[in-house]
């Protein structure tokens, strides 16, 4: 079985970054949408103001109404929609954290955000909302209760499980930057969550390869982990060097055995039979011209489907022999021949 792929628009930006200002030209949405289905991408990701900009100046019936209309836009190119997230890190009254503010009326916002998101998601024909709690933790550790702060946000999720009954949730873990002390920062924190809410059977995560890498863990084990409990409900891919800033490098940019073996993770455990997508979150280099802003993306989807013809020549026979023999040296020469194609 093949994956299909999914990609948001913020992955083709103007480069700009909280050291540098833009190095290229802003593209449009529409614009986005249509090169992403011609290099064929099955389903876009959407921040929630991705897909209605600007949605604070907007009662909910026109919320809707913005929706619907870009449903019709991604149907006219034959795409779908993965997921929905709440961008709550960009606003003002996200500063403390969202669902884990210190503020009683800024957590209010924050659900209301949420809520919008599940709004949007109806329209665009998906069940999945994606939490990326980027701020949900402290810069000062004695402002918060990393206790309290956990039951704020599993009331949080629970509170979106009961706004829509049908609604599926997916915790995107990252263990810093922007914030220092995460709540939620691994995908060992996303399944205790999962299993403190009133449903866990609608509460997963979301492993990116880069957020693996920045907690000091491996990204397949990481899809592993999750696979075990049938929580992988998406990934990112792309790749890191070291636990730096987050790079969001092209996927097999910097470790190409570890890319390897999180295409290897997911197809030996079926990952995509149920709907599933392989999503990116990669970002082209500042240096990158306007006429090139694209192949990062490319680049990422062509190492996938490279790693997947690799996979398919995989000798699992010989991986036996050498773990009953204990033979970890010849198993570990055995990939890096494979992978060098020697």
């Amino acid at each position: 079985m093949s994956f299909q792929f999914s990609v948001g628009p913020w992955n083709v930006s103007s480069g700009a970054d909280v050291y540098g200002p833009s190095t290229r030209k802003e593209i449009s949405l529409e614009e986005k949408i249509k090169k992403f289905a011609k290099l064929g991408f099955s389903a876009i990701q959407f921040h929630d103001d991705d897909a209605v900009p600007n949605l604070n100046d907007l009662t909910e019936k026109e919320i809707i109404g913005e929706a619907k209309k870009l449903r019709k836009l991604l149907d006219s190119y034959g795409l779908k929609t993965e997921f929905v997230a709440p961008r709550l890190w960009m606003d003002a009254r996200c500063a403390d954290g969202g669902f884990t503010s210190n503020s009683k009326t800024d957590r209010e916002y924050a659900l209301w955000r949420a809520h919008r998101s599940v709004d949007i998601a109806r329209e665009l024909g998906c069940d999945l909302i994606v939490l990326w709690l980027a701020r949900e933790g402290t810069l000062c550790a004695e402002s918060k209760s990393a206790a309290t702060a956990t039951k704020q946000l599993v009331e949080a999720i629970d509170n979106i499980l009961d706004y829509d009954k049908k609604i599926r949730v997916a915790i995107e873990p990252k263990p810093n930057e922007p914030i220092d002390r995460s709540v939620c920062g691994t995908m060992g924190h996303v399944m205790g969550v999962s299993a403190a809410t009133k449903d866990p059977s609608r509460v997963g995560g979301l492993q990116e390869s880069a957020h693996a890498v920045l907690a000091g863990l491996d990204p397949a084990n990481e899809m592993g982990f999750a696979l075990a409990f049938n929580k992988l409900f998406s990934v990112h891919l792309n790749d890191q060097n070291g636990m730096k800033f987050d790079q969001d490098r092209s996927f097999g940019a910097e470790n190409i055995r570890q890319a390897f073996n999180q295409i290897k993770i997911l197809k030996e455990n079926n990952y995509g039979a149920h709907g599933e997508y392989i999503g990116l979150d990669v970002k082209a280099m500042r240096t990158t011209h306007d006429d090139a802003c694209y192949e990062h993306l490319t680049n990422s989807l062509n190492v996938v489907k490279a790693l997947e013809k690799k996979w398919e020549k995989y000798d699992y026979g010989f991986e036996k022999k050498c773990i009953e023999e204990r033979n970890y040296e010849a198993l570990e020469m055995y990939v890096l021949n494979l992978l060098l194609g020697i």
